[in-house]
């Protein structure tokens, strides 16, 4: 099926999120769709998909053009769409997820589960997506919830997929299986629009890129085009795409973590017998596959959970067992994982988050009572620091776009002098030209002496920020390393292998004619649980 779209025009109030878009998307192509966040692709694929009305333009579907009052009539014309944050209910299984909406009905309207168990089994197999249609989606992990989605899509004969950020959430070995996904989908027809912001999967997986910027197409690019070239296109400047940062010069240990353990009531262990430590002037970076005890070690370092045993000490002072006041107030700065979740509030203002943590401290309380004009003043300072996109220091941080949302988290915690600074996964869902600025005031951060964390499930920016790398697994460090340590060593170490013989098979391997180029990951096992390549 062929897609066009003519001059697609979509306004909120006086913003304009899509101004008179052209699109072609060709039958059997993925066409990515590129842009910063906020650009208006997910704007522009929502009035494709019926969720919003356009206000001018036109969509065609083979040469005819179509208009759709809702999602229902989308999907009833063969488009598809599968949302960031996915439309799955938890407690039920995966058939019952997949006839939702259009319900297999047995006499006296009563659901056929058995009909929509094999069709979930059919497409499963023809598809090779290893989805079992009685698994309920709660137990299922973030990449095979993924899976269910495409099989929503594809059980209503979906010709045209929509994918808004679909690898936002994955880890890097899901994400190479939602590639192979995509190219099976292509060899069997269907067109796909790949809505994203990561440039090395858009040169992976795409046949065609149509690039917007600030609601416009500023331009297209074949896949052969450079990282660099698409970057530009993108923020409509020069990007660089490397962190630029001097040898570290690291001073005295200032944390200082042993035997660190955390036993969750269940009688899980989520964090084993951990210790490092980290110096003045120097970013330690935790990398490892989600859900291996990186969250919950930086809620134990915040305070926000006690350990079960073991010992922090910030320049000499514990820190296990105070308080997440107690531990803001010794300066220690936190970027959580979950901006959204537990680092703003979507209701307040700009310039109320900037405050969140420092509301009781002067300059910003006198006598019990705010100090409005003292809060507004450093909304605007902190603003133009870190280059925050907004209308005003009034404007709701929830209506931000998630890297003008980060840069207003950043800003709050790097306004104080900081003994230690902790960031978890710092430019999630983030754009190139956020990445770049967060990565900069990071770096900035370190050479003023601050001792940094950095968890990250991307293996580029932790071998980007880091002086040293800590890989952890299952709640354990495989091994503290240099930053030039080879992406399969750290492949290895990300599957539970020890450093010392994951750094053995990589030189066996390098020795062996035929062997993997360095820096190209060996096969580890598929399973989210076993680990997954970097």
């Amino acid at each position: 099926m062929r897609l066009e779209l003519r001059q697609i025009t979509k306004r909120f109030g006086s913003f304009v999120a899509n101004d008179a878009i052209d699109l072609v998307v060709e039958p059997g192509q993925i066409h990515a769709l590129l842009g910063e966040n906020g650009a208006g692709k997910s704007t522009l694929m929502n009035v494709l998909f019926g969720l919003y009305a356009a206000d001018g333009g036109e969509i065609l579907l083979d040469g005819q053009p179509v208009r759709f009052s809702g999602p229902g009539e989308a999907m009833a014309a063969g488009i598809g769409m599968v949302h960031q944050h996915f439309m799955l209910v938890p407690v039920f299984s995966v058939a019952e997820n997949v006839a939702m909406g259009h319900e297999p009905a047995k006499a006296l309207g009563l659901i056929d589960l058995p009909k929509s168990r094999a069709l979930v089994k059919e497409i499963s197999e023809r598809f090779h997506f290893d989805v079992d249609p009685d698994a309920m989606v709660e137990d299922l992990p973030v990449g095979a919830q993924q899976r269910v989605e495409i099989i929503k899509a594809l059980s209503r004969q979906a010709k045209i997929l929509i994918l808004d950020e679909p690898t936002a959430v994955l880890t890097p070995q899901e994400t190479d299986e939602l590639m192979a996904i995509m190219r099976q989908l292509k060899a069997a027809g269907t067109s796909i629009v790949f809505i994203t912001h990561k440039l090395r999967e858009v040169q992976a997986v795409a046949d065609a890129i149509t690039v917007i910027r600030l609601g416009k197409v500023v331009g297209s690019a074949a896949p052969t085009a450079s990282q660099t070239e698409l970057a530009s296109l993108m923020v409509g400047r020069s990007v660089g795409l490397g962190v630029a940062k001097a040898p570290a010069e690291p001073g005295p240990k200032a944390l200082e973590v042993s035997d660190l353990s955390l036993v969750e009531p269940s009688g899980l262990t989520s964090l084993d017998d951990v210790s490092f430590a980290v110096a003045r002037g120097e970013i330690l970076a935790v990398a490892g596959v989600q859900g291996n005890g990186q969250t919950e070690l930086t809620q134990v370092l915040l305070g926000l959970r006690h350990p079960t045993a073991g010992s922090i000490r910030l320049d000499g002072r514990e820190l296990a067992g105070l308080s997440v006041r107690e531990v803001l107030d010794y300066g220690v700065g936190f970027v959580p994982e979950d901006r959204s979740k537990d680092g703003m509030v979507a209701s307040f203002t700009i310039a109320e988050n900037l405050v969140l943590d420092q509301v009781s401290a002067a300059p910003f309380s006198k006598a019990g009572a705010l100090d409005i004009g003292a809060i507004a003043d450093n909304a605007s300072r902190q603003i133009e620091q870190f280059d925050v996109r907004t209308r005003g220091v009034d404007t709701p941080i929830g209506t931000l776009s998630g890297g003008n949302q980060q840069k207003v988290v950043l800003a709050r915690e790097l306004s104080r002098d900081l003994r230690l600074f902790i960031a978890s996964q710092p430019t999630r869902g983030l754009d190139v030209g956020s990445i770049e600025f967060i990565h900069a005031r990071i770096v900035e951060e370190r050479d003023k002496g601050t001792p940094v964390v950095i968890v990250s499930t991307e293996l580029d920016e932790v071998l980007a920020l880091a002086d040293r790398i800590a890989v952890m697994y299952r709640g354990r460090f495989t091994g503290i390393v240099p930053p030039d340590t080879p992406r399969d060593v750290l492949g290895l170490m990300m599957a539970g292998v020890p450093y010392e013989e994951a750094l053995a098979e990589h030189k066996a391997h390098a020795a062996t004619p035929g062997a993997l180029a360095a820096g190209a990951a060996p096969a580890v096992p598929a399973d989210p649980e076993e680990g997954a390549r970097p």
